[in-house]
């Protein structure tokens, strides 16, 4: 039992390593390409952005920033789409659209919705109102993405918004 406990712990370490390289290479691509520090720059001056959202968001959604709300929404998979049919009113689901994106903005909502405080009022108001937690967790999605894309589309960092109010 010791042997493998001593080999499992060599093979995390070598894991983290790696992904500690991998960190250091994405860092030094974002730096050489100035459009891309910009950007960075830019997403994370939002609380709750944090290098893998903005590094997914860099990679996957070169979009970000150039299209309207509903368009970025839906491109991410944030949009709630209707599950209608005749007379029967499914629930809103959120598919479709960059899986990937989707689950790195997950995540940044789970924090901005604790740090950010225009996220964390949407947030605090939708289980207010009985909301349903992953609703007001998807709420908080979108309004996030749609945050990101204005303040790339206004180049205006989230410090210089006046209240720190979302677009």
């Amino acid at each position: 039992m010791p042997r493998l406990r001593a080999t499992a712990e060599a093979r995390i370490g070598q894991l983290r390593a790696w992904i500690a390289e991998l960190d250091t290479t994405i860092a030094e691509h974002i730096a050489a390409h100035e459009h891309l520090a910009r950007a960075n720059t830019l997403l994370r001056s939002v609380p709750g952005v944090g290098p893998a959202t903005e590094a997914r968001l860099l990679a996957d959604t070169p979009e970000l920033g150039t299209l309207s709300r509903q368009k970025i929404s839906g491109l991410a998979g944030v949009a709630p789409f209707a599950n209608d049919s005749g007379q029967r009113q499914g629930k809103h689901r959120m598919r479709a659209g960059r899986r990937a994106v989707r689950c790195a903005v997950y995540m940044a909502a789970l924090v901005a919705s604790r740090c950010n405080p225009a996220l964390r009022a949407c947030h605090d108001r939708l289980r207010a109102q009985g909301k349903p937690p992953k609703l007001a967790l998807g709420a908080s999605m979108r309004k996030l993405l749609v945050i990101l894309n204005a303040i790339l589309r206004t180049s205006q960092r989230w410090a210089s918004r006046p209240n720190n109010t979302s677009p």
